[in-house]
């Protein structure tokens, strides 16, 4: 297994009771990824693993992804036994290319079809858990680029390593472009300017984690299956806080995948993500907003003057999939 990172959490912070004190690993390429050391402790737990992609319109990456999780991973080595590409209303070939690539697509409309259905990457990752069987789910972002091959084992790591590790959450650098220019960790302006002072402020035990927001973690079904799954771009964090109520600190992990690139978003959808993940913190610290501040009213200049568009941001939460009477007959069965 990848030894773990010795962190000086003094020099790191000066309120070293703040600093994550989990498990931290490191997994940043293949190399560092003992492969048949995790087939062995797969095979003595006896567990199942399922590898889940939320996509909406990601015909230019989706392909690749999953064609090389399922030779290297499923075909090759077995350490994957389920690829589900959960499709949230794409109006592209998403789900073709998926499904020629190698993976089982499922419509989100088509999951708990008596529940309907909603808009967001939430509600795919939720509905992913009645759509899937491993007992241990990873979960990657369907516009991942480039060499990606060891998140699934890298994340797999903690779990199969350590009983007592419920949840795993990656890290990694983020390179931004912008009009063709790259900064190299100047991803992640969401995490920066919002999530991470709130978590900060409000979960000061939480501030070890690198990427609060970022969508390649996995976790344990039993522990998943037992928190609500908040719409849109509030899950990630909304998944961090809950599960550290649920197991607490000791039962949460984080390992460093290295590097993460993916396709940058414009300032005004940056802006309607940061207004989810603050409604997502605010409604799980008590303050959440009332009826009337749930809409975040952003502006775009035509030229003449100064125009208001309103976006909803309110958590738009489904609830802990274990209280499903579908779900709970599955289990049964």
């Amino acid at each position: 297994m990848p030894a773990a990172i010795v962190v000086d959490s003094e020099a790191m912070r000066p309120d070293a009771r703040a600093w994550f004190h989990g498990r931290t690993t490191s997994a940043t390429s293949l190399d560092a990824v003992d492969v048949e050391a995790l087939l062995h402790a797969k095979r003595r737990a006896g567990s199942g693993v399922s590898v889940v992609l939320p996509a909406r319109d990601e015909q230019d990456t989706v392909g690749l992804l999953v064609a090389d999780i399922a030779e290297r991973w499923i075909r090759r080595t077995g350490l994957v036994d389920e690829l589900v590409v959960v499709d949230s209303d794409s109006s592209d070939a998403t789900a073709e290319v998926a499904r020629a690539a190698g993976a089982d697509v499922v419509a989100t409309a088509d999951v708990l079809p008596a529940h309907g259905t909603r808009p967001g990457k939430g509600e795919a990752l939720w509905k992913s858990l009645a759509a899937t069987t491993g007992d241990l789910v990873v979960f990657l972002d369907s516009d991942l680029r480039g060499d990606v091959a060891h998140y699934v084992p890298g994340l797999l790591g903690p779990l199969l390593a350590d009983p007592q590790v419920q949840y795993v959450k990656g890290c990694y650098t983020r390179p931004l472009e912008i009009d063709g220019v790259t900064v190299p960790t100047g991803g992640g302006r969401v995490t920066e300017l919002t999530a991470r002072p709130l978590l900060n402020a409000l979960w000061p035990e939480l501030a070890g984690f690198v990427q609060p927001l970022g969508g390649e973690y996995a976790g344990r079904r039993a522990a998943l299956e037992r928190v609500p799954f908040a719409g849109a771009y509030g899950v990630e964090v909304g998944l961090l806080v809950d599960l550290l109520g649920l197991v607490g600190l000791h039962g949460l992990a984080q390992v460093d995948l290295g590097v993460r690139r993916h396709t940058s978003q414009s300032q005004e959808a940056l802006g309607a993500m940061a207004g989810q993940v603050v409604s997502t913190v605010l409604a799980r610290a008590g303050t959440g907003p009332d009826a009337a501040g749930r809409l975040l009213t952003q502006f775009r200049h035509d030229g003449t003057g100064f125009v208001p568009r309103s976006t909803a941001v309110a958590p738009d939460e489904r609830p802990p999939m274990v209280t499903v009477p579908e779900y709970r007959a599955r289990l049964a069965g």
